[in-house]
């Protein structure tokens, strides 16, 4: 199947709605859901990327262990505090209900960063997701790996998610070896994209945009310093942000996929190829958005 590369050239075609003067509000909220007693940075840096963006309003809701310290760490962010289990997770129970009143004030939802992949991961994912079916979600990380239990459940939503898997997660979710997705990984987009009704990121060394209608881009760009922890964190907050905008899913997966390898480009480029950080990606994202919007 022919498929597009993604560039810059490409993207000035598909520009990002230009902010006016108003409220907060007018650029959209953001609501990121994830983390855990043992990896509480994930919300935080996809949360940071998601404002980065051009998101207006930010609310991060964690396990309530880690609120606090959340809180002053993003003071730009409204923290919302949930129960948890003993093993430090979220606990869906006492969850959802806070969950579900954060999101509706929302205007893109993403899941997943910082949870791991289990029994209370699945049954949140699940509720909010049978709750919320008009919501604009990016499901990543642990919101990913066992979703094909709920394949129905994706289908029905009102608007198309994005999902932003690695190798190991489509492997899971698609059942398949690791080795096999690494070796076809647009086949691997292809199958989940069909799957679940779903706009597929399949990242890696090179990424693969796949919507659900079959249409697929490349972008090869990036480079080996985005291998790294937090990463791809901050691709699904960039995403999300961009998404909470007010624009559409597979625009949003574009820009994100584009903008977080840039940004990769920039910090090679200033720091080394590799050594930067994954708190340092966000930063570069207002002015690469700049650049493209200079370029239109």
């Amino acid at each position: 199947m022919k498929h597009n590369q993604l560039t810059r050239e490409g993207l000035r075609a598909l520009p990002l709605p230009t902010p006016e003067a108003g409220s907060k509000d007018d650029r959209g909220s953001v609501l990121v859901l994830g983390g855990c007693a043992e990896v509480p940075g994930a919300v935080f840096l996809a949360g940071v990327a998601a404002l980065r963006a051009g998101a207006g309003k930010l609310k991060i809701a964690s396990v309530r262990s880690v609120a606090v310290a959340m809180a002053l760490a993003v003071p730009e962010a409204m923290v919302i505090g949930l129960p948890e289990t003993n093993a430090g997770e979220i606990d869906p129970e006492g969850a959802l209900e806070q969950v579900s009143k954060a999101a509706d004030r929302c205007d893109a939802v993403l899941i997943g960063p910082g949870m791991s992949t289990c029994g209370p991961t699945t049954a949140l994912v699940e509720a909010l997701l049978t709750k919320h079916t008009d919501t604009a979600y990016v499901l990543d990380a642990g919101a990913i790996c066992e979703l094909n239990q709920h394949a129905a459940t994706v289908r029905a939503l009102g608007r198309r998610p994005i999902l932003t898997p690695h190798a190991g997660e489509m492997a899971q979710v698609l059942d398949w070896k690791r080795e096999a997705v690494e070796a076809e990984p647009l086949r691997a987009a292809q199958s989940a994209a069909e799957l679940f009704q779903a706009v597929v990121i399949m990242k890696g060394a090179e990424s693969w945009i796949v919507a659900p209608d079959g249409a697929c881009w490349h972008y090869a760009g990036g480079g080996v310093g985005l291998a790294t922890s937090g990463s791809g964190d901050a691709l699904a907050g960039i995403i999300t942000g961009i998404l909470a905008r007010g624009v559409e899913p597979v625009r949003a997966a574009l820009w994100g996929v584009y903008l977080h390898g840039e940004a990769g480009a920039r910090l090679a480029a200033s720091v080394g190829p590799v050594g930067f950080l994954a708190r340092e990606i966000s930063g570069e994202v207002p002015a690469l958005i700049r650049a493209v919007d200079a370029d239109a």
